[in-house]
């Protein structure tokens, strides 16, 4: 573990290699677990607004779990998420023409009719981060469904923190992003 200003850091994220492998896994991380995407408090007031127009990328059952159950929801660690359908499925994931899941967020953010990709915590997978009230814990999330991306990340030799700079950048800045290329480099050096 590292720090960097108030984050603490999982040497983790500069060890192991991991790329999206969509073909192997079929967005296997929105459609299995036992919660919805955890939600930072402002990222509910940005579902709220946009969500009329999210509604009509939705599949049925995703419309239905969340006029039944929200928006958004409070998980069973009181932190706000994503609903589920039936215990399962990602309330707003859709499917593509080879049964890919896919995020309707994001899709509606790639054809230019909302200016948010999708909540962060997505974006960073396979990087969780946990705030406490001094710092937060930016960890590696290490789970059997993204194996082929592992296996693609070593092949590409495309270590975790490179694979999300987008996302980290969007959550902690373009200082604290250039601050941890540093520390990545000296790793290396070892």
């Amino acid at each position: 573990m590292f720090q960097l200003g108030k984050t603490i850091i999982s040497e983790e994220i500069i060890e192991k290699d991991f790329v999206c492998n969509l073909s192997a896994c079929k967005g296997a991380c929105c459609i299995d677990g036992e919660a919805g995407a955890p939600l930072e408090e402002d990222e509910t007031k940005i579902l709220e607004k946009i969500y009329p127009v999210i509604k009509s990328y939705l599949r049925p059952e995703g419309v239905a779990a969340i006029e039944s159950q929200g928006i958004f929801v409070k998980g069973t660690d009181g932190e706000w998420e994503t609903p589920l359908i039936n215990g399962a499925d990602c309330a707003y994931v859709i499917f593509d023409e080879k049964g890919t899941a896919l995020c309707a967020i994001e899709e509606a953010y790639n054809q230019g009719e909302v200016d948010w990709k999708k909540p962060v915590s997505c974006h960073l997978y396979p990087i969780r981060v946990q705030d406490y009230s001094e710092f937060a814990a930016v960890n590696y999330h290490k789970w059997e469904i993204c194996d082929d991306a592992c296996t693609l990340g070593k092949e590409l030799q495309v270590p975790v923190y490179k694979f999300v700079k987008a996302a980290l950048v969007r959550k902690f800045g373009e200082d604290w992003y250039a601050e941890l290329e540093k520390v990545a480099d000296q790793h290396k050096k070892k």
